[in-house]
């Protein structure tokens, strides 16, 4: 595994939160790479791991995640209060240009960082996200997220992530379904695998679900005329294409990149997504 170190930053609210520093020229924008839902810093592995010593790699477990505290009020657990305690860690690291890799609820993050303080931006990938979601993809994630299961091996937790992700990546076999576990999840102090998350993020996300979405229109616009990448996994229930093309009429000079045979979200391991993100650093370098 590429080295890292433990690093911990303090909300604003005064959660103590981690995140994995892996080093790289301090000439260049650091990259800073924003998980899903319920992800976590483990999910930039292997991103980290072809582009660390090149660039500076920052992966973050937001609040209620992997090794971050859990907040006292779910309430908090928001994409403009996450974006709160990210701009608190780029303070704290000295970042003071980054290159935004965002994934899901990590993209909706970026565009709101795009809002607040575009000139930090040196470039961005956003992966299967945009200011439209589908409710398809909305109600899927709601049946899963907050269940809090735990499972007697990994081999038991591989497989109900399969029975729930299945549609998103067809071409999976049961050595992918466990390393996407081990990502999730942890062993438990009892002996259980259970996932790495506090079960609360469901419920401000099941009033997100319900309610009407931000207007985050503003923060595509906010990133026109910098390198930018729009991932969609072909088979995403999240991200339409005609919303996918809307962004791309946005965003002129935009490379924009379909994944196929893959849903939500794309994993950045793909060849097609390799390829495409040393393309957007190149410029961004």
């Amino acid at each position: 595994m590429t080295e890292f170190a433990d690093c911990y930053w303090t909300s604003r609210d005064g959660l103590k939160l981690h995140y994995r520093d892996y080093s790289g020229p301090a000439e260049r924008p650091a990259l800073l790479c924003l998980p899903g839902l319920t992800r976590n810093a483990r999910d930039f592995e292997n991103l980290a791991a072809r582009l660390a010593g090149q660039w500076r790699v920052i992966a973050p477990d937001m609040r209620g995640r992997g090794d971050s505290a859990y907040a006292k009020d779910s309430a908090t657990y928001n994409p403009f209060q996450y974006v709160d305690d990210v701009n608190h860690l780029l303070d704290e690291a000295g970042v003071d240009r980054y290159v935004a890799i965002g994934t899901s609820l990590g993209g909706l993050m970026t565009m709101i960082l795009a809002m607040n303080a575009p000139e930090r931006i040196a470039g961005a990938v956003i992966n299967d996200v945009g200011p439209v979601l589908e409710p398809a993809g909305l109600a899927r994630i709601g049946a899963y997220v907050g269940q809090g299961r735990s499972f007697p091996t990994w081999m038991h937790a591989a497989r109900a992530i399969e029975e729930t992700q299945a549609g998103s990546y067809p071409g999976y076999g049961i050595d992918d379904w466990l390393a996407v576990a081990k990502r999730l999840m942890v062993l438990s102090s009892n002996g259980r695998i259970v996932f790495d998350y506090d079960m609360k993020i469901a419920e401000p996300f099941a009033r997100i679900e319900a309610g009407p979405q931000p207007d985050l229109w503003p923060g595509i616009e906010a990133l026109a005329g910098k390198p930018v990448l729009l991932l969609r996994g072909a088979l995403s229930d999240l991200l339409s294409a005609q919303t996918l093309e809307q962004m791309r009429a946005a965003l002129p000079g935009a490379e924009t990149v379909t994944i196929a045979q893959v849903g939500h979200a794309p994993t950045l391991d793909e060849p097609e997504a390799v390829a495409a993100i040393e393309r957007l650093l190149t410029r961004c370098a």
